[in-house]
Formats: C-alpha cells, structure tokens, sequence
C-alpha cells in the first residue's frame, strides 16, 4: 500500500499542480525475522524496538538499520541485534583508543604529510579513498555501504595494522610537543610519535564525521572529549573534511600492500609460535624471512621490518632456496618465515630484546632508543 501513495500522490500532486510532490522517495522493505518470516505476535517471533533500546541504547537500531540493505526485506533478530551491538563496540573502542591516544594533542605538533614516515603516509592514503567512497555512497543513500567501509577500516586498517605496529612509539619514543624541543639524537623518534598522532587526529576527524549520522550520540559525546570541541558547537555542526592535495598515493599504496603481504605470513609464522608456546610475545621474535619475488623485498627499503611486524628485529633475504621446516600461507608463495628467537636481553621499557653492548652505559638495561626517551623526559621535567 505505501508504494501505491507515492504513485497517488505523484499523479494527484501532477495533475493539481503540474509539479512532483517530492524530489526524492527513498522506501525500504518490510521488517521480517531471521528467517524471512513476517513477523506477528502468534508465531512469537516479534522485536520491539522499545526493548532493544531499554538493553542496548538506540544506537544500536541505527546501527542495525544502517547495516541493512533497504532494498529489500529488513531482517532483525536478537542474534542480528547482537551482531549490531559487536559493531557498535568495535567502532566505541577505535574512537575511545583515538581520544587516549590525542590526550593533550594540539595543532602545534602537528607534522607535514611530506616529513611523515610510509606507514603514515600509507593511512593518509586509505583516509583519502575513504573520503571519495563515503561521500558518494552517501549521496546515494547507501547506508550499508559505508558502515562496511568503515567497520572494515576500523578493524582492520586501524586496529590489526596501524594501532598495533605504532603503540610501541606511542609508549616509548621520546616525547615532544614541537619540533623545537628535538635536538640531532632524538629527532628521528620525536618525529615518528608526533607523525602518528598528526595522523590519529586526523582519522578521529573524520570518522567522527562519517559516523555522526549514524551514531549521533556516541560522536557527539568523543566530540565533546576531543581536540574538536571548539571548531563548532556540535560533531553535528561540522562539515566533512576535504582531503588535501597530496594524500592519494597510489605508488606508496602498492608499496605498501607488498609489505603487508609479507607481513600476513610473519604474523600467521607468529601465531603458530605463540600456539605451540615457543615463544609469549611476538617480541621474543627475531624472524628470518626468505623471499622469492626481489620486487616484495624493495618494498621494505627505508622501513624498519622488525617495527613493522612488532619484533625485536628481522631479517629480509632475497632467495628462492628454503632450509625447511619454515612457514609457509598458501596462497602467497615464494615468501617463507623462520621464526627465530630474539638475541641479548630483555628492554625492561619497551620489552624489545637488544644487544646490550649497545646501551647506554647511563641505562645498561633499556635500548638506546629508550634511553634518549627517558633523557628527553628528564631534560624537559627537572
């Protein structure tokens, strides 16, 4: 009956009129259960929205709705529901680690796109197609299509990727709000933690604006404890940001998918290691990985791929020759991992193994890296 009124009053509204009564008629299918049932109170199989909301909050049913193809019939369930909830955690705990991560984080500190290392870079990129994809599936309305972007980068581009290779630099590398406080020892790590958090605020921007029609509580309360609060009165008040010029890279993002090819099979290597309890932390880990295709070890030029696959150090061997017993994915072949156990003893900072012929006499039991942090610290503080 409802698609019989918009034809009515098309008609009526054209003949009257000699005009349309709308511009646009978005319409979505009728609510049934998880099995494509109609629902109705005899067969049991109802869900009151006043129900879901008293439980979960009302995030959660714009969560469902927006995840749903419109299109067709909606299904809803307490299991779909729970699956909404899930969503709405995953996308919580990015923004909260984000605020955590941006605590004190001002303009100031901020790093040009250019100076940043490739793995900054490398998101600068994603955020760029992001832009371009979420703009344009909201134009047309497709809610499911930009809740799948966004959960998809959350997840994985973010939480598996980026938050885990740069936490170390997060919690250790030196501390600096400008670039005026670095002096020659301490510059290249002062500019790693103040890249990243360039680029976190940065994401936080703009996730909270994706997301703000969908979860407009949930943005505006992040809004309120973030940097942003001050650019307008509300998340609601704020325009989308434009991508600057310079952030698509399509070269680095091909270099960059090399890197994390390999990086797939080290992690899968890794995981075996922790399963098979020959190793507790990835850190322990000083993986020795054969290479085939010379083009997947170029990739790597200028990046440290211990940081890159959080251990205390690795080493890239162009070959086609295995020694045996290393681990192998089979759908990327030609790259082999030997899961080698770290050398020297244990940072007691960042927990990165290290020769400790190489520390700082003042600091015998941290790495270099962590000295300059601690002194960097104790300069800046008394």
């Amino acid at each position: 009956q409802h698609r019989g009124w918009f034809q009515s009053s098309l008609l009526e509204c054209c003949a009257t009129r000699g005009m349309a009564p709308y511009k646009q008629v978005l319409t979505h299918g009728f609510i049934v259960d998880a099995d494509g049932k109609k629902m109705s109170k005899s067969l049991g199989n109802t869900i009151e929205p006043e129900e879901v909301q008293k439980q979960y909050g009302i995030e959660i049913l714009r969560i469902w709705a927006a995840s749903s193809d419109f299109t067709e019939d909606l299904r809803i369930s307490d299991e779909i529901i729970k699956g909404s909830v899930e969503t709405y955690r995953k996308l919580r705990n990015t923004v909260r680690y984000l605020l955590g991560a941006l605590d004190g984080w001002t303009a100031e500190e901020a790093v040009a796109a250019d100076e940043m290392p490739g793995l900054e870079r490398w998101v600068l990129h994603r955020l760029a197609e992001l832009d371009e994809q979420v703009r344009a599936a909201y134009d047309v309305y497709d809610f499911k299509r930009i809740m799948s972007l966004l959960i998809n980068f959350a997840g994985v581009d973010l939480s598996a990727v980026y938050f885990d290779i740069r936490k170390d630099s997060l919690y250790c590398d030196p501390r600096f709000a400008t670039a005026k406080a670095w002096d020659d020892d301490t510059k290249v790590f002062g500019n790693r933690r103040r890249a990243a958090r360039t680029v976190m605020a940065a994401v936080l921007e703009r996730l909270l604006t994706w997301l703000a029609p969908v979860m407009p509580f949930t943005t505006e309360e992040a809004f309120l404890e973030s940097h942003l609060n001050g650019r307008a009165d509300s998340v609601h008040l704020l325009l989308f940001p434009e991508t600057p010029e310079g952030w698509r890279d399509e070269v680095l993002a091909e270099r960059w998918a090399k890197i994390f090819t390999v990086r797939r099979v080290v992690t899968g290597a890794l995981e075996v290691e922790r399963r098979e309890k020959r190793i507790g932390a990835s850190l322990e880990a000083a993986p020795v990985v054969h290479i085939e295709d010379e083009a997947l070890v170029k990739a790597f030029e200028g990046e440290d791929a211990g940081d890159l696959f959080i251990t205390s150090g690795a080493s890239l061997v162009n070959t086609s020759e295995g020694k045996g017993g290393g681990f192998t994915l089979d759908d990327t072949p030609g790259v082999i991992v030997y899961p080698e156990k770290a050398a020297g003893i244990k940072c007691r900072r960042s927990w990165k193994y290290f020769d400790p012929a190489s520390a700082d006499p003042a600091f015998p039991d941290i790495t270099p890296r962590d000295a300059l942090a601690v002194k960097a610290w104790d300069k800046t503080h008394g």
